[in-house]
C-alpha cells in the first residue's frame, strides 16, 4: 500500500436470500475476504468485515409465489441458513445483517431522498409490460418468451439462460406473463434514473488514471463499460416487495435492488458502529475494500461509486475491488436453477469437521485471474496428498518424536548448524513473500508459500534424522526437535488466515496462546522446558466412498436436469394404416454380439428369429453398449423386412429398434416378458 491507513473496511457482496450459498460464492468472495480480514487482524490493524443478506428483488417474490408463502418467509429461511453456514465455515464477519432490517430501510430511504432533494435523479416515463389479469407491471423476471437471438423458448425478460444474452423484456418474441400466463400489454409508467453519464469523467479519472494497480479483469471490464459510454439507470421499479420509494405519489414503487443492496454496506456498518460509523465511510484514514465476483464489477466500480459521488458529504470510494472470476463444478458452470452446485450447508453436513479442507481447496483453486474448476477428485487428492501427507504428517512427526525422546518437553537447543540456520532463513523468506502476496490479494500464491513452510519442515526432518542421532548424539537430537516444534508454531501462524480451525488445534497441542503476524519467523515461540500436549491428527484421509457419493449425487442431478429439459421429437408425418402394416416388426433373441473391427459405432448382432438360419443385423449403437457380450440372451425388437444392406462388408438383414433417452443414450426396445423368437409385433 502506498498510503498508510488507520483502519480497513472490508465489504463482501451480499448473497441473495432466495437460496443457500455454494462453493462459487465462497471461492469468489467470502473465503478471500476472510483470509484478508484475518491477516489484517494478525497484523494488529483495525478492521471491520461487513456482510449481510440481500433480501429484496423479483426472484424472491417468484419463489414465494411458487411456494405459496410470503417473501419474508423466504428470506427468513435462507438468511438463517446462509448466516449459520458461513459462521460454521469460520467466515469471521464483524456483522452479518440483512436488507429487511429497519436500520437498512431507514438508511436506504434517506440515501434516495438526499439524492432526490439534490436533483441528482432524472424522471422518465417509459412503456413497460403490464399483466392486465394480475393488474400489475411485470418485472423482467416475470416475463418469459422466445429469445430474439438464439430463439430458445423460456428466455427471461432480462436474460436468456441458454445463450447468455442480456435482454429487455420488450425484446422477447411472444412474451408471456410468468404470473398468469397471459399475453402482457405495454403501458406507460414513471421512474427515477441515476444519470451515470454525468459521473463518467470522474469515474474515468478515478479508475483509469488512479487505479491502474487493480486486477486486470476488473480494470478491463471498467474500461469497457466507460468506453461504451454510460447511460442513465433506473433506481426504482413497480413492485410490492422492497424499500418503498420515499416520495409522494410513488405508491407501488420500490427502490431497485441494485440501488438498495450496496447501501446495505452502510446500514450494516451502522449496526455495529452506531456512533462512529461515519469514520468507516467518510474518513480518508479508512481504506475500503470490496470483495465481489466478476458479475458484480459494474455495480461496485461504476454504479455504487456514482451513487456515493452524487451523495457527496465526504463518502470515500473503494481503494480496491479485487473481484474474482467464476468457479465451475466438474467442468460445467455452477447453476442454482439447475441445482448444479455444492451447497455449503450440505457440505458441512456431509463432511463434518472438515471446514478447513474446503477452505484450502477453494483457495488453492481460486479463480483469481480466470475461471477455474472444482472437482471432487481434486478435492480428495489435495486433502490426502497435501493436507494429510505434507502439513499433517510433518506436525505429527514433530510432536510424536518430541514425546518419544523428551517425554513431550521441548528440549533446549545446542549449537546451531548450517542446516538449522537454513531452515530459519527459509521460513523468514517465505513469510516476506506471503505478506507481499496477501497484501496484493494473491491468496492462492500465499497459500502455496504457507505449504512450502511445511515442506521445508519435512525436508529439515529428513536431513537431520533425529531418530538416528538419538542413538549417538542427544544434543543434536534436541536441537532438531526444538527446531521442528518452533516450525510447527510458525505454521500455526502462517495458516491461521487460511485454515483457522487447524491453527487453533495446533496451538492447543503446543499449549500456545496469542499469536500475531510479527511472531511469524521467530524460533523462540515455544520456550525450551515447555510441555506440549499429546499429538492429534490435524487431517484425515478422505476415502473413495465419500467422493463416490458426491459424484453420484451430481450424476443424479444431471439426469434430473436432462429429464426436465427433455422434449419428445416432433411427431412425423401421418402414414396410413396399410403402410404401417407393411412394416414387419418381430422379436428376436441375441445369441452373439461383437464389435465390428475398425468401426467404433457398429455392433454385429446374431439373432435367433425362430427360423433355421440365424439372422445378422449390424447396428450403430456400440458407444451405448461398450460390453456387447452382456447383450447375449437379451430379447430385442427388429424390423425384419428391410432390404439387406452391406455395412463394413457385413450384410445386415434388418434394423434393431431403440429408444432415445433425454441424455442422448439409446436403450434397446424389448418385450416386457419372454416371447418366442420370431413372434410378430402387432
Amino acid at each position: 500500500m502506498s498510503k498508510e491507513f488507520k483502519r480497513t473496511l472490508i465489504t463482501t457482496a451480499l448473497p441473495y436470500a432466495n437460496g443457500p450459498v455454494h462453493i462459487g460464492h465462497l471461492a469468489g468472495v467470502y473465503v478471500p475476504a476472510d483470509i484478508y480480514a484475518r491477516y489484517l487482524r494478525l497484523n494488529g490493524r483495525e478492521v471491520a468485515m461487513i456482510g449481510g443478506s440481500d433480501e429484496h428483488g423479483v426472484p424472491i417474490t417468484i419463489k414465494a409465489k411458487k411456494e405459496g408463502v410470503t417473501p419474508q418467509d423466504i428470506v427468513d429461511r435462507y438468511h438463517t441458513i446462509i448466516r449459520d453456514s458461513m459462521k460454521e465455515l469460520g467466515i469471521s464477519f464483524d456483522v452479518y445483517s440483512r436488507t429487511t432490517s429497519d436500520i437498512h430501510s431507514e438508511t436506504a430511504s434517506e440515501f434516495f431522498r438526499h439524492l432526490y432533494d439534490k436533483g441528482e435523479f432524472i424522471e422518465q416515463s417509459s412503456m413497460q409490460l403490464f399483466d392486465e389479469k394480475a393488474n400489475q407491471f411485470l418485472a423482467d423476471r416475470y416475463v418469459t418468451g422466445e429469445c430474439p437471438n438464439c430463439h430458445a423458448q423460456g428466455a427471461y425478460g432480462d436474460q436468456c439462460e441458454k445463450c447468455g444474452s442480456s435482454l429487455n423484456a420488450t425484446d422477447l418474441i411472444n412474451p408471456r406473463s410468468a404470473i398468469t400466463g397471459t399475453v402482457p400489454v405495454l403501458r406507460e409508467t414513471r421512474h427515477w434514473y441515476l444519470p451515470l453519464d454525468r459521473w463518467e469523467p470522474a469515474l474515468r479519472e478515478w479508475i483509469l488514471d488512479g487505479h491502474k494497480e487493480w486486477k486486470t479483469n476488473v480494470y478491463g471490464q471498467c474500461k469497457s463499460w466507460l468506453d461504451l459510454g454510460l447511460q442513465p439507470r433506473a433506481v426504482s421499479r413497480d413492485l410490492d416487495w422492497g424499500v418503498p420509494v420515499p416520495v409522494e405519489g410513488a405508491e407501488g414503487k420500490v427502490l431497485y435492488v441494485w440501488f438498495d443492496a450496496p447501501i446495505g454496506y452502510i446500514s450494516n456498518t451502522k449496526e455495529i458502529f452506531p456512533d462512529t460509523w461515519e469514520q468507516w465511510w467518510k474518513s480518508p484514514d479508512t481504506r475500503i475494500i470490496n470483495f465481489i465476483g466478476k458479475d458484480n464489477i459494474v455495480f461496485h466500480c461504476i454504479v455504487f461509486p456514482s451513487m456515493l459521488m452524487a451523495y457527496g458529504d465526504n463518502y470515500q470510494l473503494p481503494d480496491n475491488v479485487p473481484a474474482n472470476e467464476f468457479l465451475n463444478l466438474e467442468g460445467d458452470k455452477i447453476s442454482t436453477s439447475r441445482n448444479w452446485a455444492v451447497w455449503l450447508h450440505e457440505y458441512l453436513r456431509d463432511f463434518p469437521g472438515k471446514q478447513d479442507v474446503l477452505r484450502y481447496v477453494l483457495t488453492a483453486n481460486a479463480p483469481e485471474t480466470k475461471d477455474n474448476d472444482f472437482t471432487w477428485r481434486d478435492f480428495q487428492t489435495r486433502n490426502n496428498s497435501e493436507l494429510v501427507a505434507i502439513l499433517g504428517n510433518f506436525v505429527n512427526r514433530a510432536l510424536v518424536l518430541t514425546h518419544k525422546y523428551f517425554d513431550g518437553t521441548v528440549p533446549a537447543p545446542g549449537e546451531m548448524l548450517d542446516v538449522d540456520k537454513a531452515l530459519v532463513e527459509e521460513i523468514r523468506k517465505l513469510k516476506g513473500e506471503m505478506s507481499e502476496a496477501i497484501e496484493t490479494f494473491h491468496f492462492r500464491e500465499a497459500l502455496r508459500l504457507a505449504m512450502d513452510m511445511a515442506r521445508a519442515g519435512n525436508k529439515y526432518l529428513q536431513e537431520t534424522e533425529p531418530w538416528k542421532t538419538a542413538k549417538t548424539d542427544m544434543e543434536r537430537t534436541a536441537t532438531a526437535l526444538y527446531m521442528v516444534i518452533q516450525t510447527c508454531a510458525n505454521l500455526a501462524i502462517a495458516f491461521e488466515p487460511f485454515l483457522p480451525f487447524m491453527s487453533e488445534k495446533l496451538l492447543r497441542m503446543l499449549n500456545g496462546d496469542k499469536i500475531s503476524w510479527d511472531m511469524l519467523g521467530c524460533f523462540d515461540l515455544v520456550p525450551a522446558g515447555a510441555h506440549i500436549g499429546q499429538p492429534e491428527l490435524l487431517f484425515e484421509k478422505i476415502e473413495d466412498e465419500a467422493i463416490d457419493a458426491q459424484m453420484q449425487r451430481l450424476e443424479n442431478i444431471k439426469k434430473e436436469n436432462q429429464l426436465k429439459a427433455w422434449k419428445p421429437e416432433p411427431q412425423k408425418e401421418d402414414v396410413d394404416f396399410d403402410t404401417f402394416c407393411r412394416s414387419d416388426i418381430r422379436v428376436g433373441t441375441v445369441t452373439e454380439c461383437v464389435k465390428v473391427p475398425k468401426a467404433d459405432k457398429l455392433l454385429k448382432f446374431t439373432i435367433d428369429d425362430g427360423t433355421p438360419e440365424p439372422r445378422t443385423i449390424v447396428s450403430g449403437i456400440a458407444q451405448h453398449y461398450p460390453e456387447p457380450e452382456k447383450l447375449v440372451g437379451r430379447q430385442v425388437l427388429f424390423i425384419s423386412n428391410l432390404p439387406p444392406r452391406k455395412l463394413r462388408g457385413i450384410e445386415s438383414q434388418g434394423m434393431i429398434l431403440s429408444a432415445v433417452n433425454a441424455d442422448g443414450s439409446l436403450v434397446l426396445a424389448a418385450p416386457s416378458a419372454f416371447v418366442n423368437p420370431g413372434a410378430l409385433v402387432q
